[in-house]
């Protein structure tokens, strides 16, 4: 595969792929199982395709002949788009101002087995596990040296897509064969774990080692990143804590030849794939290319949603202006809320912060941003993120006016600095240790050092490094912080200044079209 801009994608026409849900299901003429249909396997072309689906959504550009089929191609089917829905929406991290159907449900944290971007989010992660699961028995027989990369690379994408499916829904149907005759069976989130685990590192040694693979190629860090956040979360997903195992894995990917960007921001320009600097931290984009390769997901969706009129030029004429900073985040940087400036760019509020991440843009002097939110339909309420552009650092013009550049860092190096901390510390082990790795992160920011350092305040350098990345809820989850009352932030559970939410949304529930067709399948509790 072309991975520099996915420039040899070829358009996917030869097969169609079902999932567990009839709604997943896009029709497209020819079935690969449907045994009445002669159909010709095109190993690369399938190969290409399951990489796309991270960043693509159908066949036809941006849109048209959409993979998933019974939402809007996209709003409702993007990958990282639905990602950053799904785990920034209902967080203390952003809110978004648009009523569009669902969305709305996410900052009152009331949704409900018939949410349209949930179904979506599901949708997409079960029509890519299928497409993972077709190339797999296409290939069962081939031991040649491309294919034995090849089909490592695919178990990894299948196993990234089910775990989210396992991390947000818990026990998601599951299955490695591709079948219109037999509905999947319910996996429980623990044997996902289980099967997961194995799968990652049961592929490591196929895998190109760090870095000598091509940009946007599964490598062996991808896995132990993959591990480490699993092995962070696995209190949660299986009721028994693995933090030693957190910690080695983090430092595998910290002792790799992977390595943090000087410069913050340029992570999220539009040359972060040609940069040299970016290139050292970012170990899985979610690629895009202006000219190449367009999608109204992936980083797209991260600039033209965070910006309107008036802002700081973001390097695209999109600027749909509906996700912005909720004062909890504006918090994390500003402790006190009249330290937070009014009527300025990002900056001049990175010099406020003495913060290099603090990329919020507050307004001008005639068009003040607000810090608190009031009515949360209202975008110019809230600071706006500036943290996403398509400007690129060498001051080039990007490919096209309206499509980005911009590559979304799905995983990155930092992570795993702050899981080696917050694992240290929960495993007993050196205050020192967790120190230093979090003010790693702070000298890159060029922020004021700590002194010691706590698992809250871990939390908070998280939001702090990794806002509107799409890790929020996971770790707000792991806390016990997402629902409940330990931990509540304005608009938590749709009041102004928050309130408690019950526990039974800490999972998402598993929609409501994909419950009326398998059988196999119990709801989560609470829907």
């Amino acid at each position: 595969m072309t991975f520099n801009r996915l420039k040899s994608l070829i358009p996917l026409t030869a097969i169609a792929v079902a999932c567990s849900l009839g709604s997943c299901l896009n029709d497209l003429d020819i079935s690969p199982i449907n045994p009445q249909v002669t159909e010709e396997f095109s190993q690369d072309e399938v190969y290409n395709k399951i990489y796309a689906t991270l960043s693509l959504t159908g066949q036809q550009g941006a849109a048209g002949s959409g993979d998933v089929a019974g939402v809007d191609e996209g709003s409702a089917s993007p990958f990282y788009r639905m990602i950053l829905t799904a785990y920034e929406y209902p967080t203390d991290e952003v809110i978004c101002s648009w009523t569009d159907a669902g969305i709305p449900d996410f900052y009152q944290m009331n949704w409900g087995s018939s949410n349209l971007p949930l179904t979506g989010f599901y949708s997409r992660l079960m029509y890519d596990v299928t497409l993972c699961n077709h190339f797999m028995e296409r290939t069962a027989e081939l031991t040649d040296e491309k294919t034995v990369r090849q089909r490592a690379e695919v178990r990894f994408l299948r196993a990234l897509n089910y775990y989210y499916l396992m991390d947000a829904y818990g026990n998601p149907p599951f299955t490695e064969t591709v079948s219109l005759n037999e509905a999947p069976q319910q996996i429980k989130r623990a044997d996902l774990f289980d099967y997961l685990e194995n799968e990652l590192k049961e592929i490591e040694s196929d895998l190109v080692d760090p870095r000598t693979g091509q940009f946007g190629q599964v490598d062996k860090a991808c896995t132990w990143l993959l591990l480490s956040r699993m092995y962070l979360n696995a209190e949660v997903y299986t009721g028994t804590a693995r933090w030693a195992d957190a910690i080695t894995y983090a430092q595998k990917v910290i002792s790799s030849d992977y390595g943090l960007a000087d410069t913050y921001k340029e992570l999220f320009m539009a040359d972060n794939d040609e940069n040299e600097e970016t290139l050292k931290e970012i170990i899985l984009p979610i690629r895009l290319d202006g000219a190449n390769a367009r999608s109204y997901g992936g980083a797209q969706f991260a600039i033209a949603a965070t910006h309107t009129s008036g802002m700081t030029p973001w390097g695209t004429s999109e600027g749909w202006g509906g996700v912005r900073a909720r004062k909890a985040l504006v918090n994390k940087f500003f402790p006190n809320d009249s330290d937070a400036p009014l009527g300025v760019d990002e900056t001049q509020m990175v010099a406020a912060a003495n913060d290099d991440r603090a990329l919020f843009f507050s307004g001008t002097s005639s068009d003040e941003r607000t810090l608190e939110i009031t009515k949360p339909t209202t975008f110019k309420e809230g600071f706006s993120i500036a943290k996403w552009t398509n400007v690129r650092s060498d001051g080039q013009p990007s490919h096209d006016a309206t499509w980005v550049d911009t590559d979304a860092p799905l995983f990155r190096t930092a992570e795993a600095y702050l899981t080696l901390a917050e694992a240290t510390l929960r495993n007993g082990g050196s205050q020192k240790d967790a120190l230093e790795a979090v003010n790693t992160l702070r000298r890159r920011a060029h922020a004021t050092e700590l002194q010691s350092v706590t698992l809250d305040q871990i939390l908070d350098e998280k939001a702090r490094e990794f806002y509107f990345e799409g890790q929020r809820r996971t770790d707000l989850v792991r806390y016990g912080y997402f629902t409940g009352s330990g931990y509540v932030w304005d608009w938590k559970g749709g009041t102004a200044n928050g309130t408690a939410v019950s526990s039974n949304y800490n999972l998402f529930p598993i929609p409501s079209s994909d419950m009326n067709v398998n059988g196999n399948l119990d709801q989560n509790p609470g829907y």
